[in-house]
């Protein structure tokens, strides 16, 4: 049987799963965490305390912004040092809150039982989209759009199908694969949840392939759930694009420029999909995650269930420390991750792993100019021209590289793995898409 995939481009990277065995192991408390405000799409949160208070693990401590906004809650239990503008992955500084540890003390509302809570006949949809709104819950997978404003479904639309993205197709990383197998029947509940939520009676887990374990262990537990099933899909990066994943699961293509739900779908990951049971049936806010920190020449790589805030250097060090042969650490993946401009950088919302590459796979070789092969345009997933539109940004040329659907952009970095010329051609159509997305914003903000 051929397994489904998406139709346009696509590449196969070494997959690197070092740490695919490797269990969740829980990361050992810090002394002190720094909680950024912003660790979503959309407006920061509102800070609530202030110098000296007392606070506990999962109390609010940063109310959401707007609605396109999330709530933050302290990770741990202690006393609020200072409010301090840090760096978070994108290199930017942004105000934090800083918190010295003291203890372990939760919020008591907190059900920290292990039992699984399968009961969810007595919730209504407001109340499970409000429930998911307070614990502030966002897309775990990297892109951090809070998870109430996509249940949140738009007056003319409708919902026909929930996908649940186990891809996890990025190399290096292992999180999503781990949580797959050690919380299966919570991740199936929180499956519930969601369906009931978005009021749609089928829900698909894709899964790459090469996770045999995962998708025999989750779909056998499926089973005795009614509209959910199991969906093995084509090793191919980026397996795991939202357009991509509709594409290869429903046949159907989202239109340029639109969203998932303009074609009945809605998408979350597995990762989010846990945070989801966790908010609703054990009243426990978003605030640890589990993060892979790896590379081939890392001493002790693994998975771990942080606490949000910690910083990046400690797991390095829990991991048996910065490698002497260490060029680059990156926040995520080697695709789509961000360098970190140092390892002070805190855990977030949306960090999935942390990967440490050796100097020989970081040094950028020297650009030479387009041979025209193409390769390019045949990998896109998004059926770009990724060295028109490096051209169309080097000259500014915005008008154009809107007409070369530059704002259609994954960022899946596939153009620049198959470059023989060493172009930026992902650098660059990164910020053509944004310098495009800015400009259609204004324009429709123009119009109102």
């Amino acid at each position: 049987m051929k397994l489904k995939t998406f139709p346009k481009g696509g590449i196969h990277p070494p997959e690197k799963k070092i740490t695919a065995k490797k269990p969740i192991v829980d990361f050992p408390l810090p002394k002190r965490v720094y909680i950024h405000v912003q660790q979503h799409i959309g407006a920061p949160a509102k800070i609530l305390v202030k110098p000296k208070d007392k606070v506990k693990v999962g109390q609010l401590i940063a109310e959401a912004g707007g609605f396109v906004s999330a709530n933050i809650h302290s990770s741990v239990s202690g006393t609020v040092f200072k409010i301090q503008n840090i760096y978070d992955a994108t290199g930017y500084k942004k105000q934090a809150i800083v918190i010295d540890v003291d203890g372990d003390e939760w919020e008591e509302s907190i059900d920290r039982s292990p039992e699984l809570n399968a009961d969810i006949d007595n919730l209504t949809k407001e109340e499970i989209i409000d429930k998911i709104k307070q614990a502030g819950i966002v897309g775990l997978g990297g892109a951090t759009f809070p998870s109430h404003v996509k249940l949140s479904i738009p007056t003319g639309k409708k919902c026909d199908i929930l996908i649940i993205n186990g891809v996890e197709c990025e190399p290096y990383l292992t999180a999503d694969h781990r949580l797959m197998l050690e919380k299966t029947e919570e991740l199936l509940v929180g499956v519930r949840i969601l369906m009931k939520a978005l009021e749609v009676d089928r829900a698909v887990i894709g899964i790459e392939a090469n996770k045999p374990d995962a998708i025999e262990k989750l779909g056998k537990a499926a089973q005795k759930y009614n509209g959910i099933t199991v969906e093995a899909l084509e090793v191919k990066y980026p397996q795991g694009g939202e357009k991509q994943l509709i594409k290869a699961i429903t046949g159907k293509e989202v239109p340029s420029g639109g969203l998932p739900i303009d074609v009945g779908a809605v998408v979350h990951n597995v990762g989010t999909t846990f945070a989801v049971y966790e908010a609703v049936q054990k009243n426990k806010p978003l605030f640890e995650r589990i993060v892979t920190v790896t590379g081939e020449q890392v001493k002790a790589p693994g998975n771990f269930r942080v606490r949000i805030g910690t910083p990046i250097a400690e797991l390095i060090e829990q991991a048996g420390g910065l490698p002497k042969s260490a060029g680059k650490v990156i926040s995520g993946g080697p695709m789509m991750g961000k360098a970190l401009k140092n390892t002070d950088v805190p855990v977030g919302k949306g960090t999935s792993g942390v990967l440490i590459l050796p100097r020989k796979m970081t040094k950028r070789k020297e650009v030479q100019p387009c041979i025209r092969c193409g390769r390019c345009v045949n990998v896109c997933p998004q059926g770009l021209e990724p060295y028109l539109i490096l051209s169309l940004a080097e000259n500014k040329m915005w008008d154009e590289a809107e007409k070369a659907h530059a704002q259609d952009c994954i960022m899946c970095g596939s153009c620049s793995f198959v470059c023989p010329s060493n172009r930026p051609l992902a650098d660059y159509t990164t910020y053509a898409r944004s310098e495009v997305m800015n400009i259609m914003k204004q324009r429709r903000m123009a119009k109102k």
